[in-house]
């Protein structure tokens, strides 16, 4: 018969009539329940309620701390309200049970005062909202399960950075409404995370991100893929079939997505490069091995400014970078319960980063100092005055100039020219004969008197004869 039926609600714990306790147990379960028997024992560790009719848990549930309580189970009720002072009075509790309930939200700082629990059960409920506070100061918090739920949004909080939940191995999200996935951000788990996060059975829509997404875990053989292999299907949105596999989208009839190959480490010369030993357990101890067979000492060899060390996580560090790196490391990771084995190829370009763009800056520059040239061209042709038009003009007056200093050494008159200059070139001719005739008169165009006294006309000197330019500096001075 039910408390209900005997009107006993709420009435102190009957360990004879109501519940069975034994020791520090006491369990409730399966009674018609619609509220929690008070007077609990102060040394209660296990609490069972399941299988009742509770509706709400208030924060006047206890009226005493219990202290010793480590596990309360509320599985298979009628919850739909969950005050957030509940859990006041055990601040102890380890493992938390609400699934099957009627839970629709989890509201603001809702688990906040369960620092030490560490399994937290949420399934099989009608979970839509989930407040990015619900989960806050949970720092022990190892195992959440959420699945069986209405969640359309993934909770990236929970996992990212590993700030809010830093002891967090299993997160469930299977069986929800989630229809896209951060891909990006999922990427850049650890494997101990990923290894631990559960998301088959959901409505997912097909690409190839998502394809590459759970290839990639597939390769690694991590268990959240592996185990549930079968159910990680997609929504096609163009297709005859409504769901189809992940792993099927390389196929030429659905996406014809790349095949997925674990990428290698790229470097450049003199670099600092990290490589991961990227472990599916966490706290796991790593040993390296270089591809010369070479084991990896866990503190820092110095040789000649040169550094290949295992950092404090388990990363192997190798500063600076040579082309002799390049190879397969092996990483031997081990636990008390487990072994894994991986291999990282790393690849090593024979030039420094920067190659590519000092190459591209010289080119730059080569091109800017070919364009100046060109305008200085432009400009010189057509920006400098002509003065061709002038050059007959002035030749003419210079001949004038210098014949008459051949009749006189100083000039007969002076142009307004010559007294605004004020430097004088002079410049001595050297006669080409015997500038005299028979009666001592000059010959000034240079005629000469050969052996039968005839005059003889001196043949004109080309612009390349050198007597051209000795004339130049003769002993006859002009003033010009």
């Amino acid at each position: 018969m039910s408390l209900r039926a005997l009107g006993v609600e709420g009435s102190e714990l009957n360990c004879r009539t109501t519940c069975i306790c034994a020791s520090n147990i006491v369990s409730c379960s399966k009674k018609e329940l619609v509220t929690i028997p008070t007077r609990l024992p102060r040394y209660t560790a296990i609490l069972d309620l399941s299988y009742n009719s509770l509706t709400r848990l208030r924060a006047e549930w206890l009226h005493a701390p219990l202290n010793r309580l480590h596990s309360l189970l509320l599985s298979h009720n009628e919850l739909t309200f969950v005050s957030t002072e509940a859990f006041l009075l055990v601040p102890h509790l380890k493992h938390l049970d609400l699934s099957s309930n009627k839970i629709k939200a989890l509201e603001e700082n809702l688990f906040s005062e369960l620092q030490e629990l560490q399994v937290l059960l949420l399934y099989n409920n009608l979970i839509a909202h989930i407040d990015r506070t619900a989960f806050d100061d949970m720092s022990s918090l190892q195992k959440l399960y959420l699945s069986q739920n209405h969640i359309t949004r993934f909770p990236l909080e929970l996992v990212k950075d590993g700030t809010k939940l830093p002891e967090l191995l299993l997160l469930d999200l299977s069986s929800n409404k989630l229809k896209t996935l951060p891909v990006p951000d999922l990427k850049e788990l650890p494997a101990w995370i990923r290894n631990g996060l559960y998301l088959h059975s959901n409505p997912l829509t097909c690409d190839c991100q998502l394809y590459s997404l759970f290839m990639h875990w597939h390769i690694r053989q991590l268990v959240s893929v592996v185990d549930f292999h079968e159910d990680l299907k997609c929504v096609m949105m163009t297709s005859e079939k409504p769901t189809v596999s992940i792993f099927s989208l390389d196929g030429v009839q659905l996406m014809n997505c790349s095949v997925i190959k674990e990428s290698d480490v790229e470097a450049y010369l003199g670099e600092t490069v990290t490589i991961d030993c990227d472990t599916k357990q966490r706290g796991m101890t790593q040993v390296w091995v270089t591809p010369n067979n070479e084991l990896v000492p866990p503190k820092a060899s110095h040789s000649t400014n040169r550094t290949m060390a295992v950092l404090g996580n388990g990363s192997l560090q190798i500063r600076p970078i040579r082309v002799e790196d390049r190879g397969t490391y092996t990483c031997y990771a081990q636990s008390e319960m487990f072994n894994e084995t991986l291999f990282v190829t790393l690849m090593v370009y024979n030039f420094t980063q920067h190659g590519h763009q000092d190459t591209l800056n010289t080119a730059y520059t080569t091109l800017v100092g070919c364009i100046a040239s060109v305008i200085l061209v432009l400009i010189y042709l057509y920006l400098t005055p002509c003065r061709c038009c002038c050059r007959g003009d002035e030749k003419k007056e210079n001949e004038d100039s210098i014949h008459s200093s051949m009749l006189s050494a100083t000039p007969n008159h002076e142009t307004a020219s010559d007294k605004v200059a004020l430097n004088r070139h002079v410049a001595f001719i050297e006669p080409s004969g015997n500038l005299q005739g028979q009666n001592g008169k000059l010959k000034p165009n240079g005629a000469q008197e050969g052996p039968d006294g005839k005059r003889t006309q001196k043949p004109p000197r080309k612009m390349s004869d050198p007597g051209s330019v000795s004339s130049a500096f003769s002993d006859t001075p002009i003033v010009v």
